[in-house]
């Protein structure tokens, strides 16, 4: 028996960094809808948006080599990097909105400055990465990133790397000081107390169990109030399903065609992080490697200075593991349950296209400590085993459907809107770009589910974004203009203290 049936104009399911967001433009864009935000765990961003469960990197194709790629010809494709690079400045032209509006405080507390460092080994690699570098600095994204295959170079700007390196193999690095390190977990939670101060109704401990289209087209809630074991009724006629690797099956729930021969993948992840104070004061930059052969694009190797809880902290991974779970508080039967009649040669096809893939992760899951070691060692030859503990990472649900290029059962890496013909419902599917990305997509979200609102919307939205519509690479004086006031008002033009770390 159901005891509450309540209406509202808006429901967001997840309370992490994308529901965040969109509740904070829809509250600036219509300041009187009433918006219901439901959580099944006690607290905002504690799944993948915590600051342990991702990366952090601030994603601006900076130093993450897997988004240019070598054309047969010999030529960069560059396009995936320009976009992200694009998508990430409206995300600080947003944070500097809300710092600007005191609607969010303190940005150190969730953005610090940091280099960021492409690293490759090998003649091929090096020769690879002086062409990307030659290609990302004529434009003017990219400015500012400097290109070294000198040893004397390399050690200046990677001293804990450098530290014991003896191979006589090439080496060679790209660094860019614009970087950042973003603690979505922090930055998620600011705007959610925001939120919650601006009449918007979160209810933690709330698990969604259905969801179903009524006669007048809206969308009704069904959702378990965990703690006062309470089945709970609402109605609303727009919701945004962004519960991170639990968006999928409540997608399916809903019936939309759009839901319809659409998988999941997930892969879990370990991180190793450094308990020695000493040596995480010695790292400061995040830097990029290149993927092994056969693994996924969000298994790159990077080793990161991270700043959490104001602290600093030294991390590398990730390691890629295989759970069937779609959330690291999920269910073991999340994957087997997804698999439904109208996406099951969708995802017997991708089984048999992703056999590389599985078996790699298999193999990651078997790795001994030490060779974890030997994996860490590729960058810092002197890690000792007793400076290192290991972090389990949140899970990522990579997207698999039918697509013209891959064909049925194709795995999909990125990030990923579903939108109902009607926009009456959307669902955030996928990972890495993610969370860096948040304000496009969430952007995206409204220009297919708020059309007739978008016209009215867009002077406040080009005021909160400046640049929003328009084509920074294009327009570089703007890039610059929003370049620089973003890094005044977040304060990234200031050197971060390097004497805290997590020890």
């Amino acid at each position: 028996m159901k005891s509450v049936h309540e209406k509202t104009d808006v429901i967001l399911i997840g309370a992490g960094v994308m529901s965040a967001t969109l509740g904070s433009l829809l509250k600036e864009l219509a300041p009187d809808m009433e918006i219901k935000v439901f959580e099944k765990l006690a607290n905002p961003g504690e799944e993948s948006s915590n600051e342990w469960n991702n990366a952090g990197t601030g994603h601006s194709a900076l130093c993450e080599l897997n988004y240019t790629t070598e054309n047969s010809d010999g030529t960069m494709d560059i396009n995936k990097a320009i976009n992200i690079n694009e998508q990430f400045q409206l995300s600080r032209q947003f944070w500097s909105y809300l710092i600007k509006s005191n609607l969010i405080r303190n940005p150190q507390d969730f953005i610090m400055p940091l280099p960021h460092i492409s690293l490759v080994h090998g003649e091929k690699n090096v020769a690879f990465l002086k062409k990307r570098f030659a290609a990302l600095t004529s434009n003017p994204l990219f400015k500012g990133m400097e290109f070294s295959d000198d040893p004397e170079k390399l050690r200046e700007w990677l001293p804990l790397i450098m530290e014991g390196r003896s191979s006589s193999d090439p080496i060679a690095a790209t660094k860019i000081d614009s970087g950042t390190d973003v603690n979505f977990g922090a930055l998620t939670r600011m705007m959610f107390d925001h939120l919650e101060d601006n009449n918007l109704d979160i209810n933690y401990r709330h698990n969604v169990k259905d969801i179903k289209r009524t006669s007048d087209g809206s969308w009704e809630l069904i959702a378990e109030d965990i703690d006062n074991e309470i089945i709970e009724s609402h109605t609303a006629k727009f919701v945004f399903i962004g519960g991170g690797g639990g968006s999928l099956p409540l997608l399916q729930k809903t019936g939309i065609p759009e839901s319809k021969r659409i998988g999941g993948f997930p892969v879990s992840g370990l991180f190793m992080v450094c308990n020695n104070p000493e040596v995480v004061a010695k790292h400061q930059a995040k830097v990029y490697g290149k993927a092994k052969v056969g693994a996924p694009p969000m298994s790159v190797p990077h080793i990161d200075t991270r700043y959490i809880g104001n602290k600093q902290a030294l991390l590398f991974g990730p390691f890629a593991g295989f759970s069937p779970k779609f959330l690291k508080t999920g269910s073991n039967f999340d994957l087997i349950s997804s698999v439904k009649p109208n996406n099951l040669l969708t995802m017997l096809s991708a089984a048999f296209k992703q056999m590389p893939l599985t078996k790699y992760l298999i193999q990651q899951v078997l790795l001994s400590n030490e060779k974890r070691m030997e994996e860490l060692r590729e960058f810092i030859p002197n890690a000792k085993s007793e400076d290192w503990d290991i972090v389990v990472a949140g899970q990522r649900v990579q997207v698999i459907k039918d697509t013209e290029t891959g064909g049925k059962g194709t795995l999909q890496f990125g990030t990923e809107v579903v939108t109902a013909a009607d926009g009456s419902v959307a669902a955030l599917l996928g990972a890495s770009p993610g969370a860096s990305t948040a304000v496009h997509v969430m952007l995206e979200v409204l220009e297919k589910c708020f059309l007739g609102q978008m016209k009215e919307w867009e002077p406040k939205i080009k005021e909160m974004i400046p640049s929003y519509g328009i084509s920074l690479t294009d327009n570089p004086e703007l890039f610059h203009e929003v370049h620089s006031s973003t890094a005044q008002t977040l304060g990234l033009n200031e050197n971060p203290n390097p004497s805290k770390s997590v020890g």
